[in-house]
């Protein structure tokens, strides 16, 4: 089935939902879940891409651009990406890789860093079958990856 990424809008929060939980989230109710996903529907600021197929949405990513250095302005500006999920089934069909891909493009339109971290077991492999290597940081289990987006 062809995979489609593109940006998430309201309608797709009860297929979201689901994959939120998944991810873990707070103890905020429901509502205060998908009232924030509204907001940050609408904030320039954050990329909330889905990936989809014929079957509706099959995965997720989050990012956060951190906007501009009070030092070096743009000069080290950093993406984050805070979140990529894929659906248990649809793992290792290259979804994950779509959607790093657009959440990548996205990133390069406007800093110069995507940094972000991954369990050491459950994610990073993905990342390093990517080819990117992370570097350990002040929590053991889960390497930090930074992506300079301007070396290519």
């Amino acid at each position: 089935m062809p995979i489609t990424v593109r940006d998430l809008r309201v309608p797709d929060w009860p297929q979201l939902w689901p994959m939120l939980r998944d991810m873990g989230v707070s103890d905020d109710p429901p509502e205060a879940h998908r009232l924030r996903f509204a907001a940050l529907l609408a904030d320039p600021r954050w990329a909330l891409l889905g990936a989809t197929d014929a079957g509706g949405l099959i995965g997720y990513a989050a990012a956060q651009d951190q906007g501009p250095h009070l030092r070096s302005g743009d000069a080290h500006r950093t993406v984050r990406l805070h979140d990529l999920y894929v659906r248990a089934d649809r793992r290792r069909d290259g979804v994950g890789g779509s959607l790093f891909t657009a959440v990548r493009r996205w990133a390069g339109e406007r800093a110069r860093h995507l940094e972000w971290q991954a369990h050491h077991e459950r994610a990073a492999p993905f990342y390093e079958r990517l080819g990117h290597r992370g570097d350990p940081c002040p929590q053991p289990d889960h390497p930090t990856f930074l992506l300079d987006l301007a070396a290519g």
